[in-house]
Order: C-alpha cells, then structure tokens, then sequence
C-alpha cells in the first residue's frame, strides 16, 4: 500500500519503516519499504545513505513516543506506581491485535550485531528504560536497586516478547502482579 499523503519522502520512508519493520521485521527488503513508502530507492538511498541508517533512523524516531507511552502521567506519583505503571501499560499494549512487543528488543534480536547503528539506537532505549526502573528502585529504597532494575527489564522484556509471539495473554495483570512481587521482595516502599 503506497502513501500517497503530503508528508516528505524521508517522513515516509521513516514511518514505512517503522510500520514494516515492526509487523514483519528488519529483514524487509528495501524495494518493499519503497514500495510502501512511494518513494524511489535512488530517493530512499540518497536521503539515508543506507537501509541500515533508515533502520536507526525510524527506531530513533520512535523514542519519544516509547518514552512517554511508559511515563506515569504523575511526576509526584510514589516510585512503585511509577515502575507498576509500565507493566500495566505493557498490558494494555498488548491487547492491540497489531502488537508485536517491543519493537526495540525485536530489532536486537534479530539484528545480532551490536555494532548496527539500528542496534545501538535500540540498545539505548532500553537502557533508557532500565535506567529509568533504577532510578524509580532507588527513590523507593529498594536494597539493592540494579538488581530490581534488571529483573523489572527481564520480566518486561519477556512478558512483551510472550504477548507478541501470541504465546502469553497479559489480560489477566500476570507482568504487573510479577514486577510488583519484584518490588515487595527489593524491599520498594509501598
């Protein structure tokens, strides 16, 4: 399905990119992204250089929403509604019938180099994420705050991978009641 829309061909190619890429994968051919994009590839490689600086770009382009989407809307909410709040929203999330999990770990996965510019873009919001749990385990006095981040990571990661495989249904609050038992065993303040 081609755009047709009054956005510019790189805004294009950029949300194609994230539309393919989250639905069937980095692995898309670039003929498929033009495609669906309608842009040409002499167009596509002279904005980017290459797919794989679109690939980080149109990763790069989706931080902000990610960010915010797993932001309490509460600056003053207390730091275990805040770490709750993710894992319910990651519930909510996955009720989409489009959700596929986190596009950011997806592209980890399947990209296996480190040295991907889509790599290290998708490596940073997770640690923007992890380090967001760290912070949040820190204010509410968690023994030991870098462990309770890294499982808090580990349960999101795994739940959103689960739900996105369709082998999880997260209706049932299964990420939340698990992170919040997390939260209790660190010793988060309630």
């Amino acid at each position: 399905m081609a755009t047709t829309d009054k956005a510019s061909p790189r805004d294009r190619l950029l949300d194609a990119a994230a539309r393919l890429c989250y639905r069937d994968g980095v692995s898309i051919g670039v003929e498929a992204l033009c495609r669906e994009a309608g842009v040409s590839k002499r167009s596509m490689y002279q904005l980017f250089g290459s797919k794989d600086e679109m690939l980080a770009a149109s990763l790069e382009r989706r931080v902000p929403g990610y960010d915010a989407r797993l932001t309490h809307p509460d600056p003053q909410a207390p730091p275990r509604e805040r770490i709750l709040y993710v894992f319910e929203r990651l519930e909510r999330d996955s009720l989409d019938a489009d959700f596929h999990g986190c596009p950011f770990l997806a592209a980890l996965v399947e990209l296996k180099d480190p040295g991907h510019p889509a790599s290290e873009v998708a490596r940073e919001a997770k640690e923007r994420l992890a380090h967001a749990f760290r912070t949040e385990a820190e204010r509410g006095g968690a023994r030991d705050p870098e462990l309770l981040a890294r499982q808090l990571m580990l349960v999101f990661d795994g739940a959103g991978a689960r739900a996105g495989a369709r082998v999880e249904r997260l209706a049932d609050g299964l990420a939340t009641a698990t992170a919040a038992t997390l939260c209790d065993a660190a010793g988060l303040v309630r």
